[in-house]
């Protein structure tokens, strides 16, 4: 399978893409832990059926020490015991601003107290903007077929 256009060779795609993927290194600096960061953009990857982004962070996240237990419990987090009451603020956030359009309010207040309870403001922004930029990424490959399985970690940091 190959992609319908590879964003990273076209050179408009490759002149918006590459701020967003500046945007999203940025997030490295910030205070929220990479784990959090992790797990966040592997779920909404599942959720929007991203199979290249599930692909890099499954792959990124287990070369930087994450279980396979956790990595495989993150599509069924609700259920599984293995995650940080801050983990879990962060990857219920994640599902509801991921399925923004499932909710007429968009982001319960409930689930920004919760969040909001484990994290800082910094922190807080980082989520967020984190969240918001693993979707956009999710909908650029999904648009365009990127297919799966080829990843090499950390192939996209340098």
């Amino acid at each position: 399978m190959s992609a319908r256009l590879n964003l990273f060779a076209n050179p408009v795609a490759v002149k918006a893409w590459k701020h967003i993927i500046a945007a999203s290194k940025a997030l490295g600096e910030s205070t929220l832990p990479a784990a959090t960061r992790e797990l966040v953009m592997l779920r909404a990857s599942q959720i929007n059926g991203c199979a290249g982004c599930i692909d890099m962070h499954t792959k990124d996240a287990a070369a930087a020490g994450e279980t396979a237990v956790r990595l495989n419990l993150v599509v069924a987090w609700r259920e599984a015991t293995v995650f940080t009451e801050a983990e879990r603020a962060a990857l219920e956030l994640t599902e509801e601003a991921t399925r923004i359009a499932d909710a007429a309010g968009g982001v319960s207040d409930e689930v920004w107290g919760n969040a909001a309870k484990h994290f800082d403001e910094d922190q807080l922004a980082a989520l967020v903007t984190q969240i918001a930029l693993i979707n956009a990424f999710n909908r650029g490959n999904v648009i365009v077929r990127t297919p799966a399985g080829g990843y090499e970690p950390g192939q996209y940091q340098h």
